[in-house]
């Protein structure tokens, strides 16, 4: 039996990286803001907004200047994340919805990341915003890798920060008193205790921690607390109107907020603090040494329910905002700490994207490799070696707005706009070196490099009877 145990040990240790041969197996800490802008972070340019526990997180470890979301809203974000596939090939292309409650499912056949680490070992949890499918059906989390699913299933429902129900795995955890009229129990708040919770819980085994925070999406609400009252009377406002909590109040409704701008302010902070309370919950427990803490967004600033991406400068000077594939609505801020392998206070202008995440996390875990993906490992980049493979080309797809697609390939952009009403409608060309806030379109200028791109896109999208994007008659 011992002799046994020896060689499966040395099995184990042969599948991981060298770099974790004499160590136990990381935790894994994944945080994802929802709609939070690349520029909305101290440590990306921010000077409205105070974000001092992501700016530790940068200075402890290494801030990306060239990464990017999986599309440019929630739900197919969030798939091209968990699947390693972008969204030319990625299951969930839309936010499309499920009545009463959900998004379409992933499938049976999908595999997504966590399913991997679960796998592997990992004890895994999910906390926050799901959308990837309701309880009991193909796409319920507990079904994709996650042992413990708490917040929100449906990505409708988060459009309220009172909501009257959340879930925890199968269980509707209903929430007395909040009953779109009153605003009783704040989400956030809550989900944040079963988040630290499970930190406790899985601190003696390694674990997958997701967190996909609601913050600061809208709608613009929270309590007056500390975090609103350092920025009550610090900006200029203009009260919003909105759907307000009470008789006429529906679940995906925005409310009205009298002082929108510090009300988004006070959102980041919030989101910020969570982050702060997350890291010391790691320090308390002497975790942070073996834990990889993950800090992204899943797409550009919002502009709804009297958010203001503008005065902010939430896209950091770039073109666009959500729902746009210009640098504003897909380029996002990434950070990873992974203390005594990622050196402090570093910066990488690697260009790697959402898909790049599940390479590079089953790499360093040792877990199976994936079925299929489009994604390459960035650990080379993390560990400051010089052998990381780049990408030919990256490549996006919006369902919304009459059809969208973009491609970047080194220091080229490439945008079509339309795409559902011609497919072969002009490509838009940008030089991001030159011009990364996409002012100058230089397609006559480059024809040869607008038909690789051309040619990129054609290779990249393949079609989906769920998520059609070129009318039968078109292609």
């Amino acid at each position: 039996m011992i002799i046994r145990n020896i060689f499966r040990l040395i099995l184990l240790l042969g599948s991981l990286p060298l770099a974790l041969h004499a160590q136990q197996r990381p935790n894994i800490v994944f945080i994802l803001a929802d709609d939070l802008g690349y520029g909305d972070l101290g440590v990306y340019g921010q000077t409205h907004i105070h974000t001092p526990n992501l700016d530790r997180l940068a200075a402890e470890g290494m801030r990306f200047t060239q990464f990017y979301a999986g599309t440019t809203v929630c739900a197919p974000s969030r798939s091209v994340l968990l699947t390693g596939q972008h969204t030319g090939h990625t299951y969930i292309r839309g936010n499309k919805e499920i009545q009463p409650e959900g998004q379409e499912p992933l499938a049976d056949s999908v595999q997504t990341f966590a399913q991997l680490l679960q796998q592997a070992g990992y004890t895994t949890g999910a906390f926050g915003k799901w959308g990837l499918g309701m309880v009991g059906t193909s796409g319920d989390p507990n079904h994709k890798g996650f042992d413990e699913f708490f917040g929100y299933n449906c990505q409708r429902q988060s459009h309220r920060y009172y909501p009257t129900h959340l879930w925890h795995n199968s269980e509707k955890v209903i929430l007395e008193g909040n009953d779109l009229s009153q605003k009783v129990h704040y989400a956030p708040a809550i989900i944040q205790e079963k988040t630290l919770a499970f930190i406790e819980n899985h601190q003696d085994h390694p674990f997958f921690l997701f967190i996909p925070t609601i913050l600061p999406h809208a709608e613009l609400q929270g309590p007056e607390d500390e975090y609103y009252r350092q920025y009550e009377n610090m900006f200029p406002e203009t009260p919003h109107k909105g759907n307000d909590y009470g008789p006429e109040a529906t679940v995906g409704g925005y409310a009205s907020v009298a002082k929108p701008r510090a009300t988004f302010a006070a959102m980041v902070s919030r989101m910020d603090a969570y982050v702060g309370q997350v890291l010391d919950k790691l320090d308390e427990l002497g975790l942070a040494d073996n834990t990889i803490v993950l800090f992204s967004s899943d797409n550009g600033p919002h502009q709804e329910g009297g958010a203001d991406p503008d005065f902010f400068n939430s896209a950091a000077g770039f073109r666009g905002v959500k729902r746009d594939l210009y640098e504003g609505g897909i380029r996002t801020p990434f950070i990873v700490r992974w203390p005594n392998h990622i050196a402090d206070a570093s910066v990488s202008d690697h260009i790697g994207a959402f898909w790049d995440v599940m390479p590079t996390l089953v790499e360093i875990t040792g877990a199976t490799r994936p079925r299929y993906t489009d994604g390459i490992s960035f650990l080379p980049t993390l560990l400051g070696q010089g052998n990381q493979r780049q990408h030919t080309y990256l490549y996006w797809e919006f369902h919304e707005g009459g059809g969208r697609q973009a491609v970047r390939m080194g220091k080229w952009k490439g945008i079509r706009l339309n795409v559902k009403e011609n497919p072969d409608a002009p490509i838009a060309l940008y030089n991001l070196y030159d011009d990364p806030a996409e002012t100058t379109d230089v397609a006559a200028e480059h024809p040869e490099i607008v038909g690789q791109l051309a040619g990129m896109m054609a290779e990249a999208h393949e079609e989906s009877a769920v998520f059609p994007f070129i009318p039968t008659q078109l292609r």
